[in-house]
């Protein structure tokens, strides 16, 4: 006899067990998600997590931004 597992039919989270929220932007790091939208992720429908995928990878580009490092503490 096998076990059946049972597997939900809905969107993965887009959680990469990153979670650091940037302090300016206030989303996640790691999944471009907003504390409300992660917060709220296991009562949205699959249509509002298919909304809140299509936009991640348009938020990554606010996060890319370098605050210069080393480099702009010693110039200071």
């Amino acid at each position: 006899m096998t076990k059946m597992v049972w597997k939900r039919d809905e969107i993965e989270s887009p959680c990469v067990q990153i979670c650091v929220v940037h302090p300016a932007e206030r989303i996640c790091t790691g999944c471009y998600r907003t504390i409300d939208e992660i917060g709220r992720w296991s009562r949205m429908s699959s249509e509002e997590r298919q909304a809140v995928m299509a936009e991640l990878p348009a938020r990554k580009p606010s996060l890319a931004k370098r605050r210069g490092g080393r480099a702009a503490r010693l110039k200071s």
